[in-house]
């Protein structure tokens, strides 16, 4: 009875990062290229009583053993991603990537970070960075007579001034990685690279495997709100469940400590 408490405590722990998991996810279902997380659990260790396949009698071996889980811990969150909604925002310097990869960004601290949100702007200097001012790599600057800007599906960045003639000033690159869920989620919509996500692959929109660049839009996250509902659903029932399961052994122990008396 003493072990149903330790037991039903790990599970209500592990339902309860559940809880904090799926309120991320719904906090952020706004959020540009936002990408649900979904957090994995395993059984821990449990206690053989007998093992199976144990001799009983003479040449009669046990069927099954007689095991007692010890409960259940969190392991992994993994990002799922799966392509959010494409968003038309008619706005020139928005883009979306359609498909594989993402934009590469320089921090102040010249450290590399990589993100799926399109909503790029123009600073001062009129390089091109995103919302929160990091800088988009490789660097390309928008011309201050600059009266037109077109982002084509391959990367290329074309203007026009203002004299109606078109140029190009420089073309955006994608990154891949062999496994995009090893990323670490840094905040402010970056990730970074890791141990787990392998090295990164830089190559040009649309071509070898990597996704298109869709000018005008934005990707929206991918949170299903009715998926991330019934989770919820299911995990407060699951704790409340497991709390009961501790009641039920405090009044067991009731029971046996009242005998006699």
């Amino acid at each position: 009875m003493l072990k149903a408490f330790s037991t039903a405590a790990t599970g209500m722990a592990a339902q309860q990062m559940m809880v904090d998991v799926i309120a991320n996810n719904l906090a952020n279902v706004n959020t540009t290229g936002f990408k649900t997380s979904q957090i994995n659990f395993q059984d821990l260790v449990y206690v053989k009583m007998s093992q199976a396949g144990a001799e009983v009698a003479s040449g009669i071996n046990s069927p099954t053993g007689l095991e007692i889980g010890s409960g259940v811990r969190a392991v992994a969150t993994t990002k799922v991603f799966t392509a959010g909604e494409m968003e038309n925002t008619g706005r020139s310097l928005d883009i979306a990537i359609s498909g594989d990869g993402f934009l590469q960004v320089t921090l102040p601290s010249g450290e590399t970070r990589y993100t799926r949100d399109g909503a790029l702007q123009g600073n001062a200097n009129g390089q091109l960075v995103t919302a929160t001012g990091y800088s988009i790599e490789p660097a390309i600057t928008i011309p201050t007579d600059a009266t037109a800007i077109d982002i084509g599906k391959d990367g290329t960045v074309n203007v026009t001034d203002s004299s109606g003639t078109q140029s190009v000033v420089g073309n955006l690159q994608l990154v891949r990685f062999p496994n995009p869920t090893g990323l670490s989620s840094e905040g402010d919509n970056l990730f970074a690279l890791t141990a787990a996500s392998g090295s990164a692959v830089t190559g040009t929109p649309g071509s070898n495997g990597f996704g298109s660049i869709q000018s005008g839009m934005l990707e929206k996250s991918n949170v299903r709100m009715v998926t991330e509902l019934v989770n919820l659903i299911t995990a407060q029932r699951a704790y409340e469940i497991n709390a009961r399961a501790i009641k039920a052994g405090d009044e067991m122990l009731q029971t046996a400590t009242n005998v006699g008396r």
